[in-house]
């Protein structure tokens, strides 16, 4: 069988029209940070900003895979079409938590109006959060009604990727203590909707209302964030979840802020990649010039005070900053 050489004109149009091989072959070249990724988002861009995207965050274990396939299966039911991006930082080379949970959305394979890609960062220059940005983007420019990014735990790169939704839902379990923790501690970001998976669990209740009290200590922010008990395999709880999801769009929509939200998103992934690459270029270059090496070699030797350093090399590579070494007192 021969492979199908696709041009950007062939991407473009199977990208607008749902065609799952082309949306699969987009994702896979921003992936591997083909330039004709570059072009196709380029091209697909001002088609964009018409799904709703929920970013699904939360500790390892929760059920956030089972979550996000009962509420596939419910917005299904309402004619709405989804696409699926599980998004793995750990694992370049297996298909991540998603898709290696087979049986969970075995069910939304053989449905042509939803879309599940695994993905991993892939050592991909702008990051991980790019990647999930331009795919995300793409499956936008496909049409599709709502887009889900999942991530596998709550560290940086998941805060990264969060920035991207519209909407956070944090998914927490009985037990899962170290994001409560978290949550109280202030180091977690406040997130949009809370759901309390495995509501049998006896300790559930007793997790609702601490997590509860939490919220209950921020008195300035307009939105209250929901907390909503769900029970993902029976799928309990998920109709009421939707709701607050959409609660939390209307209540964005309504006072301007979800443009607001989007702007500010958009703005700060351009920021993010562009300070990873500049970060990579001023990794490799000072690498390359046996003169900025030195500067390093100075500031082991306690020679030179680490700002200094930076002064010179960023004069240097970049031309900005004050280059002169001042030795006066």
């Amino acid at each position: 069988m021969v492979r199908q050489a696709w041009t950007l004109e062939d991407l473009a149009a199977g990208v607008r029209g749902g065609d799952r091989r082309a949306l699969a072959r987009a994702i896979s070249l921003v992936e591997n940070a083909d330039p004709l990724a570059y072009d196709l988002v380029r091209e697909l861009y001002p088609e964009t900003g018409r799904s709703f995207s929920i970013g699904v965050t939360g500790p390892p274990g929760v059920g956030k895979s089972s979550l996000i396939s009962a509420l596939v299966r419910h917005v299904r039911g309402l004619g709405l079409t989804v696409g699926v991006i599980s998004v793995d930082p750990s694992s370049p080379f297996t298909h991540g938590a998603l898709l290696g949970d087979r049986i969970r959305l075995s069910d939304h394979f053989l449905d042509p109006e939803v879309f599940i890609r695994s993905m991993g960062t892939r050592g991909h220059l702008g990051g991980l959060a790019e990647t999930t940005l331009q795919a995300a983007l793409l499956l936008d420019a496909a049409g599709k009604d709502l887009v889900l990014l999942e991530t596998v735990g709550t560290g940086q790169s998941e805060i990264e990727v969060m920035g991207i939704a519209d909407t956070v839902l944090l998914v927490l379990m009985p037990g899962s203590g170290d994001s409560v923790q978290a949550l109280k501690a202030g180091i977690m970001e406040i997130p949009d909707v809370i759901a309390v998976n495995k509501m049998d669990h006896p300790a559930a209740k007793t997790m609702l209302n601490e997590v509860r009290s939490i919220l209950a200590l921020d008195r300035e922010s307009a939105w209250k964030p929901p907390i909503v008990l769900t029970e993902a395999v029976r799928g309990e709880g998920v109709p009421e979840l939707w709701e607050k999801l959409e609660s939390h769009r209307r209540f964005l929509e309504s006072g301007g802020l979800l443009e607001e939200r989007r702007r500010r998103n958009l703005a700060g992934e351009v920021f993010a990649v562009a300070s990873s690459r500049a970060k990579v270029h001023l990794q490799e270059t000072v690498a390359d010039n046996a003169e900025l090496r030195r500067l390093l070699d100075e500031v082991t030797a306690r020679e030179l005070d680490p700002l200094s350093a930076v002064r010179e090399i960023l004069d240097k590579v970049y031309g900005i900053g004050n280059g002169s070494r001042t030795h006066s007192a």
